[in-house]
């Protein structure tokens, strides 16, 4: 497993001479379209810092990203062409586009670009040897270039052709957005930034088991929401109705009530209803009292009270997961009761990206937060102390006796 230090020894973007070099850059933009174009840009934005980097050091430019799961198909809803068109915009300068990633369309317009250039590849999902890390994929692909850098820490988790197989066959490196994440992401464990408070939401235990494991284990409080925080209450005894409860996680949460108990802070109360839909009948009770047939869809105020306590003591806060069915209005006053007390306070707040950096967003908070991250499995996957394929595979610094 390798650990944050380790992975900030990988190559950087600034050790290599991009001058008149093609570049090809992994981004991640697996972003929201409608429409009218992209949904949120957030993470198109995030990858601008690498890309201009890249034009004023005259590289040729060639950016490739996955969009959706068109499972090696060509899905017309799913092309990265609107992405181009709104990249050219914030760079106020034309990006090309090609309607493959690979093969002779692709290898024709990559010869044509000039330093200084940006030509985005069509999605790399379009092909099935892309989730399989096909050797033949990677190395069409990597044949488009001289170096290879990966900026879509989103992706980073994933053991696929764009982010693995293409390291095999060109020299390597981290974009600015990567070290960012890694840098960021790896000082939550710094025990000079204490108390630490993690706030944990979502629906199962098992996504999550490592992250939270290895709170338990530094942070002075864990937090949590959702129906992760329905299997605790099972397992102190609690009788929740038709509440989601991950019952196969029942006897680890016991284990971890026993262990860690004086760390975990639960629900006292919620918002329970008798469906999931804005229509449905709404009551909030403690919760030793969910009538049978009744569920629990988010964190009442008593709760929030208690947890909004423990965000205005910390130094560092790291949230990742909804307190309820945040979607649904009549149940988002958890979360964003949470996203509020995390603005406000004077810590400083990392948030793992997926539901979490959404109720950001939708409230405007963005400006008050530290880091919103642009990764979702890959953020939960690197603070859980897992291995992230798509850096690992990266090239490591030379040492100093190299």
């Amino acid at each position: 497993m390798l650990q944050p230090a380790t992975y900030l020894n990988k190559r950087h973007l600034i050790d290599f001479d991009v001058v008149n070099q093609r570049v090809l850059v992994r981004v991640d933009f697996n972003v929201p379209l409608n429409n009218s174009g992209v949904a949120d840009d957030s993470r198109i934005r995030a990858a601008l810092p690498t890309i201009r980097m890249l034009i004023e050091n005259q590289a040729a430019i060639i950016l490739c990203s996955h969009l959706g799961r068109p499972n090696g198909k060509r899905v017309s809803e799913l092309s990265l062409k609107p992405i181009a068109a709104h990249l050219s915009k914030l760079l106020n300068r034309a990006v090309g586009f090609v309607s493959d990633c690979v093969g002779p369309q692709a290898e024709r317009r990559v010869q044509e670009l000039q330093p200084g250039e940006i030509l985005l590849l069509e999605n790399t999902r379009f092909h099935i040897g892309e989730k399989e890390n096909h050797p033949d994929f990677a190395k069409q692909l990597a044949s488009l270039a001289d170096l290879f850098v990966n900026d879509a820490f989103g992706a980073a988790h994933r053991a696929h052709a764009s982010t693995v197989g293409v390291t095999k066959f060109l020299p390597s490196a981290a974009g600015l957005l990567m070290e960012k994440e890694l840098s960021i992401l790896g000082s939550v464990f710094d025990p000079k930034e204490r108390p630490l408070v993690a706030i944990l939401g979502g629906a199962k235990i098992a996504d999550k088991i490592g992250l939270m494991k290895k709170f338990l284990q530094v942070a002075d409080a864990l937090l949590l929401g959702g129906g992760m925080a329905n299997t605790f209450l099972v397992a102190q005894g609690h009788s929740l109705g038709d509440s989601l409860v991950d019952f196969n996680s029942v006897e680890v949460a016991g284990r971890y009530l026993d262990e860690y108990g004086e760390k975990l802070l639960l629900p006292r109360d919620a918002v329970i209803a008798d469906s999931i839909s804005a229509e449905a009948q709404i009551q909030t009770v403690s919760v030793d009292e969910v009538p049978e047939g009744w569920r629990i869809l988010d964190i009442g105020p008593q709760t929030r009270q208690a947890y909004s306590k423990s965000i205005e003591e910390a130094s560092l806060i790291v949230w990742n997961g909804p307190m309820g069915v945040f979607e649904i209005a009549a149940f988002s006053e958890g979360t964003n009761a949470i996203a509020r007390e995390i603005a406000q306070s004077e810590a400083r707040a990392i948030i793992g990206g997926g539901d979490s950096a959404a109720a950001i967003k939708q409230l405007g908070l963005q400006s008050q937060i530290y880091h919103l991250s642009t990764g979702g499995g890959a953020t939960l996957a690197y603070l859980s102390g897992a291995e992230l394929p798509g850096v690992a595979a990266l090239d490591d610094r030379p040492s100093e006796h190299d």
